[in-house]
């Protein structure tokens, strides 16, 4: 056996993890050889890679980001890009390409696998928004990264009764935000499947304060927008690829709660501080074991499948089934977080 593996999009702690059990699964069970495209897709254009073998890989599993790099570049956005990954194909002589990406990557994947090439895709998104798997590697290590901030800021704002705004990653759903939020005893977490009333968040809080000394964590994803005609945002940058940079929701939130309520508020964007350093131990064995499952799914031929994590175990799925839509956060999950939520002021009657 002969693959190639590369890492697309946006890097998140535990692609290591799948380079180095998908390199161990070649060379242990097929006596195979493995090779590394650098910087995503532009690398199998490009023809820039290095061998990966298990000396390579040694260390790796405890680091975050990608030894490979990573772009957001894709060969359908070239009009020779499709072309070059086949001939890429063929001048390695390789059995399959196993590319370890989001939304984006996946798409490549389920198009060249259209097109007749050999591909199997790994999800990987630290949004952990990708559908038809439970759970992605590298979102347990942000969730992780968030909730110790939130724990910090705790102290502080209960020293000067503040309000503290913290921004999570989260461009389209809230996972991060919702987990982190109940893990670290957040008052109100503000996420895109459910656009926010800030006069609703004020009064909230501000019943809650006249209550005693406290300290209040709002947690905001980067990509919550508020009930329309509610609060004047400003539209975001789309960046070349076609993406909304997104960031500093919660300096808006921030001081528009200062002004309706009266109490001084801070503002935390933690960024991408949760992108990087060491995964937990969760995302390294995930990441692990969908190295070792898509080199199997190579080895059974299953084109065009990408491994996910389902029910506990590692299934294969069509990569179409996991592009073109989002995996929200569950109504219960949200229920639960709003319990939590300061209770909304009494009205007379």
């Amino acid at each position: 056996m002969r693959i190639g593996i590369l890492t697309g999009g946006g890097d998140c702690p535990g692609l290591n993890a799948v380079l180095r059990a998908a390199v161990r699964a070649v060379s242990v069970d097929h006596g195979g050889d493995v090779i590394g495209f650098r910087d995503g897709w532009r690398g199998v254009m490009e023809d820039t890679w290095e061998p990966l073998t298990i000396d390579r890989c040694r260390g790796i599993l405890p680091r975050g980001g990608t030894i490979l790099g990573t772009s957001r570049d894709q060969p359908y956005t070239r009009a020779d890009g499709v072309q070059r990954v086949r001939e890429a194909i063929s001048r390695h002589r390789l059995d399959a390409i196993v590319a370890i990406g989001g939304d984006g990557t996946m798409g490549v994947a389920n198009d060249l696998h259209g097109d007749g090439l050999p591909v199997v895709g790994v999800p990987k998104t630290i949004d952990n928004d990708i559908a038809s798997t439970e759970m992605t590697f590298g979102f347990q290590t942000a969730v992780q990264i968030c909730t110790f901030a939130i724990d910090r800021l705790h102290t502080t704002a209960e020293s000067h009764d503040r309000v503290l705004v913290v921004e999570v990653m989260g461009r389209h759903v809230g996972h991060i935000a919702v987990w982190a939020g109940i893990a670290g005893g957040a008052a109100v977490t503000l996420v895109p499947e459910e656009p926010f009333d800030l006069d609703d968040v004020a009064s909230r809080i501000t019943t809650r304060h006249d209550h005693g000394s406290w300290a209040t964590i709002v947690v905001v994803a980067e990509g919550a927008v508020p009930q329309p005609g509610t609060l004047s945002i400003t539209e975001p940058i789309v960046d070349a690829y076609g993406h909304q940079r997104l960031g500093g929701i919660a300096n808006v939130v921030a001081a528009e709660l200062e002004l309706r309520t009266r109490i001084e508020t801070r503002t935390t964007i933690l960024g991408h501080v949760q992108r990087g350093g060491t995964p937990v131990a969760f995302d390294r064995v995930l990441g692990t074991r969908f190295g070792v499952a898509a080199v199997d799914a190579v080895a059974d031929g299953a084109f065009g499948s990408m491994v996910a994590l389902q029910n506990g175990s590692i299934v294969r799925v069509p990569v179409a089934d996991a592009v073109g839509h989002l995996k929200r956060v569950e109504p219960d999950l949200l229920r639960t977080s709003a319990l939590f939520a300061p209770q909304r002021p009494a009205t007379g009657g």
